[in-house]
């Protein structure tokens, strides 16, 4: 690193901004759409991500607050992102596989999976409610974090941070690829991603390779996303597998799925390997050794 001193990004007014543009998103229909919920989703995320890396460095007070009010928008949201992929997967799989879904004609599950029924112009009852409780939880971080002081943070306490951040990646990197079980590999793509929305701050410390870095995690989270809405497709139709099964077209069903999955999986190892293998440290990662920032 050539430079004596180089300054990350300023964590605040990214901060403030996930939480505007949610609202402003929110702000623009009456019923979120699918793509309106995901964008949303990703910005609690980011904002997640962002509230670890002030874990050191904030009040307790302030991390529980804000960190529980993003998590609680992303717990409700959730429930309303699956139907939606749920209904995309089935409707890829069964133009893939046709004569399967044939099979399985009249079948209440996947019919009630794939059903799309028309939004509604204007929410109901329950529906407002949420939508308001969504908006106040977001408008009221964003309220705080505007008299929240992040002037004088500590770049070696937040390196530190992400430090911390790195090596839970790894740990869960190692675990899941160990035991194979989706919950593992889902616990992965969680670290993984909070990792990915920290190192965009720290860019400016060597850009090539941090971009570099930030795409190639961008492509395993994909892949690892992928994988876990296949998991939860399956979960979903109640699948158990038997050998007395009556339906061998639900059993094919059920392959092609985890075919897919496999896909899916097969893409990450590589990569993430070469990032999380066991010994290697954060700086060699970014690229550099002396930590002046």
């Amino acid at each position: 690193m050539e430079a004596d001193y180089i300054k990350l990004k300023d964590i605040k007014p990214a901060l403030s901004g996930y939480l505007k543009e949610s609202l402003g998103l929110l702000d623009l229909s009456p019923v979120p759409d699918d793509r309106i919920i995901h964008d949303v989703r990703v910005f609690m995320k980011k904002s997640r991500a962002v509230m670890k890396l002030l874990a050191s460095s904030a009040g307790s007070d302030f991390y529980n607050r804000e960190y529980g009010n993003f998590r609680e928008v992303g717990r409700i949201l959730c429930s309303w992102r699956e139907s939606s992929v749920h209904r995309k997967t089935l409707k890829e799989l069964k133009k893939m596989h046709p004569a399967v879904f044939k099979e399985l004609a009249g079948n209440q599950k996947i019919e009630y999976l794939i059903q799309k029924t028309d939004p509604p112009k204007e929410p109901e009852t329950e529906m407002k409610y949420t939508i308001g409780k969504i908006r106040e939880l977001i408008y009221k971080s964003s309220y705080r974090i505007r008299f929240q002081t992040m002037t004088d943070l500590n770049p070696e306490i937040l390196l530190k941070e992400l430090e911390k951040s790195y090596l839970l990646t790894a740990e869960k990197y190692l675990t899941s690829r160990n035991s194979l079980k989706p919950y593992d590999i889902h616990e992965f793509r969680k670290r993984a991603k909070d990792f990915l929305y920290q190192l965009w701050f720290f860019r400016p410390v060597n850009p090539p390779v941090i971009k570099s870095l930030e795409k190639k995690l961008d492509t395993l989270t994909q892949n690892l996303g992928k994988f876990n809405d296949l998991d939860q497709l399956i979960r979903s139709l109640e699948y158990k597998y038997s050998s007395d099964s009556a339906l061998p077209a639900m059993d094919e069903l059920i392959i092609l799925v985890r075919q897919e999955q496999d896909r899916y999986i097969s893409r990450v190892w590589s990569a993430a390997y070469k990032i999380f293998r066991p010994g290697r440290q954060l700086v060699n990662v970014l690229g550099f050794r002396v930590l002046t920032i």
